[in-house]
């Protein structure tokens, strides 16, 4: 099959897994979960930021990770509008109620990675999304990772707007799984 029928297949799998991850169970049916791909031609940006928050940060696994998203197909960036509460009071953001989280948000802090507190359902959405993408490209037998550092640098590059926290899947179609046996 030619590289270019590959890619096209990739980018496929990509579209699949956003579907995924729209469609997946949200708390009381309250959805705030955006999503982006990555093709080929985002994928030196991606990785360059990525760069970049390793050295802002002290991270060095966010270079390792830079070097699996420059070598990847594309890559799908999930985020999660985290500070939209659902309004159950459940204090599993660690204030009292959901006006109380809302209340500590402090827009003018610099942001980390990512920027708290974050509504404990609406993260919960999140991983939920994450894993039916991931589940999407398995069935596909396209090789991914989720990735902390990917996520975060889709955020830097403000990819997620008005999200809070994010994680970044990078696809291949290889011969070999280039996101395993890393050093």
């Amino acid at each position: 099959m030619p590289d270019q029928d590959i890619s096209e297949g990739v980018m496929m799998v990509a579209k699949l897994m956003a579907l995924s991850a729209r469609t997946a169970p949200k708390g009381k049916g309250m959805d705030s979960i955006v999503c982006t791909i990555a093709g080929p031609e985002d994928l030196p940006a991606l990785s360059n930021e990525m760069k970049r928050l390793s050295e802002k940060l002290g991270l060095a696994f966010f270079l390792r990770d830079a070097g699996n998203v420059a070598a990847s197909d594309a890559c799908v960036a999930i985020g999660v509008k985290g500070q939209e509460p659902i309004g159950i009071n459940c204090q599993g953001c660690g204030y009292e109620g959901c006006d109380e989280m809302v209340g500590a948000v402090d827009p003018g802090t610099p942001a980390g990675p990512f920027r708290g507190p974050n509504c404990i359902v609406k993260i919960t959405d999140l991983g939920i999304a994450v894993g039916s993408a991931v589940k999407t490209a398995s069935i596909h037998n396209v090789d991914n990772r989720v990735m902390y550092s990917a996520g975060a640098a889709a955020l830097s590059l403000g990819w997620l707007e008005g999200c809070t926290v994010a994680y970044g899947i990078p696809l291949r179609a290889s011969g070999k799984n280039i996101y395993f046996d890393r050093k």
